[in-house]
């Protein structure tokens, strides 16, 4: 994989602040290490950005004095042009470009105007309703550059993943899962898992950064809560034993805005759950999390695995034909809080699940067969020569006397996938 300190940083926004002082103005880092950072943030400046009013919160107008002009059409070859302008100043190979901007309010999908890729194309040239992640989505698209949606609202419409699909370009989303819904999807998979039938799970947040003050307007706090709240579908609908069909849990999502708190998010959640002879189990957790400081590795990880399957191709028994991913790149599924997913795919949202998929697959890259954890041979009432000689042990117990010849058991005993992966070698990508 590429070093992170290979990547290098450009970027866009409505703000004019350079980056030392809008790190001063986020109050996220300490002091000591603001004085630090300062020299190195103060030569950076993001270039002019997109700003429709109607698609984010009123209160970051205030803030909107760094924008491109101009129609839809021509903000869309704005961000085209200074996409292709970081990548030959700064000698770049790649580029991935992430939305780490305001959530907006979701955008309706409605036939003719965002459904295809041309009727995305058109809407744009028209002037019609897109919203600025969008058109940072379609930009990204038409220049070769993978595109990865941070924030919770339906960005990469069925038109934007439509083009990506026709110029096989990687799109990934949505939200970043930082803090209460990465521990949801750990705490629901493991009641649900052990037998516990969650009835109710309620979770209250407030927080004092510009994302909670954006959030605190209804249609983008909408955004955010249908992202939030759909993490638990795959785990429900997974055990048809203790929910019957169309049976979930009651769940609600409360975020407020309280600007002394700052970036120190508090999350308390309340998870209530049937037992067996009528009893009930609750279960509450109080945390404080640093929201922009969680986020931040978040966005490093799903670079470099962005750029690790770039360089990915494979073949399988059934199709000895080499091939890619998806463009839908569900790998990063364990990165964000709704993941996209191909048509069609199921929709994973059990943490270690997603874990395990990205760590068989760079198994696979490296040869490896997938991991399992049945550990058969360790389980064997009759262990094969190879394996006791392999593995030295403590204490042996002698196997009941049987007739027949007892199985022998390979040391691989996870399986083999038959898929075979090849990674090429790793360029310099850019952010």
């Amino acid at each position: 994989m590429v070093a992170p300190n290979d990547l290098v940083f450009d970027g866009w926004d409505i703000s004019s602040l350079n980056l030392a002082e809008a790190m001063r103005r986020a109050q996220v880092l300490d002091w000591g290490l603001q004085e630090q950072l300062w020299p190195h943030m103060e030569a950076l400046r993001p270039r002019p950005s997109v700003y429709i009013p109607e698609f984010i919160a009123a209160n970051q107008s205030a803030r909107a004095d760094n924008l491109i002009p101009g129609t839809r059409a021509q903000q869309l070859e704005q961000i085209r042009r200074d996409i292709c302008d970081f990548r030959s100043s700064a000698g770049l190979d790649k580029v991935i470009v992430l939305w780490t901007a305001n959530t907006e309010r979701f955008c309706e999908v409605v036939p003719g105007l965002n459904d295809t890729a041309e009727n995305l194309l058109r809407t744009i040239q028209l002037g019609l309703e897109v919203s600025p992640s969008t058109l940072f989505a379609v930009a990204s698209i038409l220049e070769g550059c993978a595109f990865l949606n941070g924030s919770p609202q339906n960005t990469l419409v069925p038109g934007a993943l439509d083009l990506a699909w026709q110029r096989r370009v990687f799109v990934g989303g949505d939200d970043f899962k930082s803090g209460q819904t990465k521990v949801k999807s750990v705490l629901v998979d493991f009641l649900i898992g052990s037998g516990l039938k969650t009835m109710s799970i309620v979770s209250y947040n407030h927080l004092g950064n510009n994302d909670g003050q954006n959030l605190s307007a209804p249609p983008q706090f909408r955004s955010k809560e249908a992202s939030k709240s759909n993490v638990v579908d795959d785990m429900v609908h997974s055990n048809p034993v203790l929910y019957a069909p169309g049976q979930e849990p009651d769940h609600c999502v409360v975020i407020k805005y309280v600007p002394y708190v700052g970036d120190s998010k508090r999350a308390l959640d309340e998870y209530t759950s049937e037992l067996m002879l009528g009893g009930t189990n609750t279960l509450v957790l109080h945390s404080t999390c640093e929201d922009s400081l969680l986020a931040a590795p978040i966005m490093l990880d799903l670079v470099l695995l962005t750029e690790l399957c770039q360089r990915v191709s494979f073949c399988t028994d059934a199709d000895p034909e080499p091939q890619t991913f998806h463009p839908v790149l569900s790998l990063l599924s364990f990165l964000f809080k709704a993941p996209l997913v191909p048509p069609g795919s199921p929709v994973v949202n059990a943490l270690f699940r997603q874990r395990s998929c990205i760590e068989n697959i760079l198994r696979a890259c490296v040869g490896l067969p997938p991991q399992n954890h049945m550990l058969l041979e360790f389980k064997m009432e009759r262990p094969s020569p190879s394996f006791r000689q392999a593995v030295p042990v403590a204490a042996t117990c002698p196997a009941p006397g049987k007739k027949g010849q007892a199985p022998t058991a390979s040391n691989d005993c996870t399986g083999n996938a038959n898929v075979y992966l090849q990674a090429g070698a790793p360029q310099m990508p850019t952010t």
